[in-house]
C-alpha cells in the first residue's frame, strides 16, 4: 500500500504499521507493551497528550502511571525557567530504567520547550538516549515518528520552526466521556515581553468554524455535555481566516448544538475583549458564566512595559461591563509579581485591582526570567528577596478578596457537574459550577458525568460542601 499523501490519513496508516510491529515485540516479550505520558503546562498541552495517548492504544499500548514502561513521552511546557528544569530532572532519573530494560524502553520529548533552539542542542549533547523530540507545530506526527525510530533504531529529531497544516481529526482519547477541550486556534501575535509563547507556538491560526462544530458535534455524540474552547488567546479568533467570523459568532455556533449543556473557553485577553462576546454570553443560557482574564499588573506603568496593550483603568472598564451584563458573573485571572522595574507603589496598584475586580480566584506567579524574550535583557530585575515579599502580600489579599466573592452562592442551588469520587472522602464526589467552582458533596459513583442540582451549604474559601437536592 501507498503512504497516503492526506495527513490524517497518513498518520492513521503509519499507527497501523506500529501496531503490527508492537503486535510482534507482544510475542517477544509474552506481554503487553507499556506507555506513559506525562505533561506539563496548559490545558492545550493536556489536549494534545489525549490524542497521543489515543494514537498509541489504538497500537496497542496499555496506559500507565508509571514511567517504568516501554514508551514514555513528556509533553513539556517552557512559560517558566524551572518547567525546564523539571523536565531535565525527569529525563536524569529514567536513564536508570531505560539502562534496567536493556534500552528496549523508547522516550519521547515534545511540547513547547522542543522549540528552543538551546534546549535541542542540550538534548543532542547530553540526552543522547532520548529516542524521539518533536515540537508544536507537528504533535500529529508522532505515530509517523515512532515508526520512523522503531524501523531505524536511531534518534528521531523533528522540529519545525512554524506550522505547515492544521490537523486536528486523528484519534482523541478523553480523560472525561462527559466533558471535552476543543483547540479552536493555534499560536499567539501579542508578544508580551515576559512570555515566550509566540516564539514556540508560533503566529496566530484559526481553525475554519465547520471543522470546530464538526469536532464538537462528535463530542456530544459521543457522551460530552460540556466543552471547553482553547486557544492562546480565544478573543482573537478568525482573524486569520478569509471570512468574517468573530469568536462571538464562533460561539453562536456552539449553541446551535443539540445536547450540548455548557460551553466554557479560555483564555480572553483583554485588549481583544468585545462588547459582542459580552452580549452573547449575558443572553445565553449554554455559555458558562465564567471568564478567565488575565490581569498580569494593576500599575499601567507596568504594563505598558509588560506589551500588555491596556491599562488599569481600561481593565477595570471591562470588568464593570461584564458585571453590569452578567452579574453573577466569576471572573478569574493571572498576576505576576516582580517584573523587572516594579516597586511597591506598583504592587499597591496591583492590590487596589484585586479589591475593585472582585476575583473568584487568581493564579498569581512570582516574574520567572525568559531567555529570548525582551523583559530578561531589562534593566531594574527585582530582587529574590522584594520579589517574595510582594507574592505573600498579594496572596493575603487575595485570598480574602475572593472568599469573600465565592461565597456570595452560599445557601443557593445550583447545578454541579460531577466529574469523579472525592480523594478525601471516597463517600462524596466532587464537581464543578457553572462558574467552575468546585462543589463537594455526597454521592457516588452513579452521579459522575451528570449535572445535579446541589444546595451550597457552606463556602470553605475556594470550594463549597454542598447536598443533593432530592429532584
Amino acid at each position: 500500500m501507498d503512504i497516503p499523501v492526506n495527513e490524517t490519513e497518513r498518520q492513521l496508516y503509519y499507527i497501523e504499521k506500529c501496531r503490527e510491529i508492537v503486535e510482534g515485540l507482544e510475542k517477544e516479550y509474552g506481554r503487553k507493551l507499556t506507555c506513559g505520558i506525562f505533561t506539563f503546562g496548559c490545558q492545550m498541552n493536556f489536549h494534545d497528550s489525549e490524542k497521543i495517548r489515543a494514537s498509541l492504544e489504538r497500537m496497542g499500548f496499555v496506559p500507565t502511571d508509571t514511567e517504568d514502561a516501554d514508551f514514555v513521552l513528556y509533553n513539556t511546557c517552557t512559560v517558566r525557567e524551572n518547567a525546564n528544569e523539571r523536565v531535565y530532572g525527569r529525563l536524569g532519573q529514567i536513564k536508570a530504567l531505560k539502562k534496567k530494560r536493556n534500552d528496549r524502553m523508547i522516550i519521547a520529548l515534545c511540547g513547547c520547550m522542543m522549540q528552543e533552539p538551546h534546549v535541542i542542542e542540550k538534548i543532542r549533547k547530553s540526552y543522547g538516549y532520548v529516542d524521539i523530540v518533536f515540537g508544536t507545530h507537528n504533535i500529529y506526527k508522532m505515530a509517523e515518528l515512532l515508526y520512523r525510530r522503531l524501523t531505524s533504531g536511531s534518534q528521531i529529531i523533528d522540529i519545525w520552526k512554524e506550522a505547515k497544516d492544521i490537523v486536528e481529526d486523528v484519534p482523541a482519547d478523553r480523560k472525561f466521556s462527559f466533558k471535552a477541550g476543543v483547540n479552536i486556534m493555534y499560536g499567539c501575535n501579542n508578544f508580551c515581553s515576559y512570555c515566550i509563547v509566540p516564539y514556540v507556538r508560533g503566529r496566530e491560526r484559526s481553525r475554519e468554524p465547520e471543522d470546530i462544530v464538526k469536532e464538537v458535534k462528535q463530542y456530544v455524540e459521543d457522551g460530552a455535555k460540556e466543552v471547553m474552547l482553547l486557544g492562546q488567546n480565544v478573543n482573537s479568533y478568525g482573524k486569520n481566516l478569509e471570512r468574517d467570523v468573530t469568536f462571538a459568532g464562533l460561539l453562536k455556533m456552539m449553541e446551535d448544538i443539540p445536547g450540548l449543556e455548557r460551553i466554557r473557553f479560555m483564555t480572553s485577553h483583554p485588549k481583544d475583549l468585545s462588547d459582542e462576546l459580552i452580549k452573547v454570553m449575558a443572553e445565553s443560557d449554554r455559555i458558562c458564566k465564567h471568564i478567565h482574564l488575565p490581569l498580569q499588573s494593576g500599575s499601567s506603568r507596568i504594563l505598558k512595559a509588560m506589551n500588555r496593550h491596556y491599562t488599569k483603568e481600561q481593565y477595570l472598564e471591562l470588568v464593570d461591563k461584564l458585571k453590569a451584563a452578567m452579574p453573577d458573573i466569576s471572573i478569574t485571572t493571572d498576576i505576576i509579581v516582580g517584573f523587572p522595574g516594579e516597586d511597591d507603589d506598583d504592587l499597591e496598584e496591583t492590590l487596589d485591582v484585586v479589591r475593585k475586580a472582585g476575583f473568584d480566584s487568581a493564579f498569581t506567579f512570582q516574574y520567572s526570567k525568559r531567555t529570548g524574550t525582551p523583559a530578561a535583557a531589562m534593566e531594574n530585575q527585582v530582587s529574590e528577596e522584594d520579589m517574595t515579599r510582594r507574592f505573600n502580600r498579594l496572596l493575603e489579599v487575595v485570598q480574602e478578596t475572593a472568599t469573600a466573592r465565592t461565597a456570595r452562592f452560599e445557601g443557593k442551588t445550583a447545578g454541579v457537574l460531577v466529574e469523579d469520587i472525592n480523594r478525601q472522602d471516597k463517600s462524596m464526589v466532587t464537581g464543578r459550577l457553572e462558574n467552575n467552582t468546585v462543589v463537594h458533596f455526597k454521592g457516588d459513583a452513579s452521579l459522575i458525568g451528570k449535572i445535579v442540582d446541589v444546595r451550597l451549604d457552606e463556602c470553605k474559601g475556594f470550594y463549597y460542601i454542598g447536598s443533593a437536592v432530592d429532584s
